[in-house]
């Protein structure tokens, strides 16, 4: 690995832990300004304060969310989109570059593939070109791997998820991310079969702080590096607080019982 993808991936991973909390605030161009997502520099600056690693976002949201004081935070690029009123939301096309990325200061770069979409072909031949631009310019590059399409009956098998991991591995990500199967053995398959760091997604919004943690906690024991959670993350009504509860979770191997307590504390 060149010096320079080494210096940045620590800036995105906890070089004790080999861990990492990423926090996505990418939804803006797929779903539009939602809750969280208004008062961009506060939003980041309250899970920076937290504790995460870094935060993940498209070009124009930069300018918007870098701050001048309080603590730092990696920043990730997010390279692809697609938005909820196309007629194929899934498919995802390149809307940015690795060169981009540079320009703006970025630790590393990110790409979302949705396998089995009608499209699929497209999104891999743009993930393995951008895979090979990241390398050259000694960028680590997340691939964010999900399983949506006419043949995909569950996205959350682990079979399927750990065909995901699999795929974007071998296309020449650093780093996958991919949906937890709810089990940690499930996952700790999915683990296995990737040689690569692999963070999981947050999912769909839940209602119980317990049930993400519970999800964090049993996906790094079964040996996963972290964490890529959004909207269950933003969309808190402390997210400093939670972020800062996940930390020990997975930088300080807090147990659940611990992490749900400080969050009730609020």
């Amino acid at each position: 690995m060149r010096i320079g993808k080494s210096i940045r991936s620590e800036r995105i991973f906890n070089r004790n832990t080999n861990r990492t909390i990423i926090v996505p605030v990418d939804h803006g161009v797929t779903v539009g300004p939602i809750h969280g997502l208004v008062d961009f520099k506060g939003t980041v600056n309250n899970v920076a304060e937290g504790g995460a690693n870094a935060v993940l976002m498209h070009k124009g949201l930069v300018r918007c969310g870098h701050r001048t004081k309080g603590q730092d935070i990696g920043l990730i690029l997010h390279l692809s989109a697609s938005t909820s009123v196309s007629p194929m939301p899934n498919t995802k096309t390149l809307v940015s570059t690795v060169e981009e990325a540079l320009k703006q200061g970025a630790d590393a770069v990110s790409v979302h593939v949705n396998l089995g979409d009608e499209n699929e072909r497209l999104m891999l031949k743009e993930v393995g070109l951008a895979a090979e631009s990241a390398a050259d310019w000694g960028m680590p590059f997340l691939a964010m791997m999900y399983a949506r399409g006419p043949k995909v009956q569950d996205e959350y098998d682990a079979e399927v998820i750990k065909h995901c991991a699999r795929v974007g591995m071998e296309l020449g990500a650093d780093i996958v991310k991919v949906n937890y199967p709810g089990d940690p053995e499930s996952f700790a398959q999915v683990v296995e079969g990737c040689c690569v760091p692999v963070v999981i997604a947050g999912g769909e919004k839940l209602d119980s702080d317990r049930d993400l943690v519970q999800m964090v906690h049993d996906s790094v024991q079964a040996g996963g590096s972290g964490l890529s959670v959004g909207r269950n993350v933003f969309q808190h009504r402390r997210p400093d607080i939670l972020v800062k509860a996940l930390h020990g979770v997975v930088h300080d191997d807090w147990s659940v019982d611990q992490a749900v307590e400080l969050i009730e504390t609020v």
